[in-house]
């Protein structure tokens, strides 16, 4: 039904809305981490900021994402979803050939990759 509205309303908008009405619930639960709806604004929003001002991000484009489960990932999700960016989710435990074509299918421009995943090489 929800997509069914026009404009659809969208995860995005969904998460927006329980940022404004319940800024201090936990949302997330990684290790002995909580992060707030609060938490996750903030840092989405730096992160958006960051990557339109430094990586020239615009409405339209196409990021890759080589990042494992861990919380950088849903704040880079929001981020994109922010600047109207698709975001093409990368599976971080593929290498080589498989790593190059699916980059290649991914038709991005940037790529995006958490600490852990610098000088993964052999792509």
């Amino acid at each position: 039904r929800r997509l069914g509205r026009r404009p659809p309303v969208t995860l995005l908008d969904v998460f927006r809305q329980h940022a404004r009405s319940r800024p201090r619930h936990p949302l997330l639960l990684f290790q002995d981490e909580v992060y707030t709806f609060q938490d996750l604004e903030k840092l989405s929003n730096k992160a958006a900021w960051a990557f339109s001002r430094r990586l020239g991000l615009e409405s339209g484009g196409t990021v890759a994402v080589l990042m494992p489960n861990e919380p950088g990932y849903l704040w880079t999700w929001l981020a994109l979803a922010k600047l109207g960016c698709a975001m093409a989710c990368l599976n971080c435990n593929v290498r080589g050939a498989a790593l190059t074509h699916a980059l290649g299918a991914a038709g991005a421009r940037v790529m995006v990759a958490s600490a852990g995943e610098r000088g993964f090489g052999g792509i």
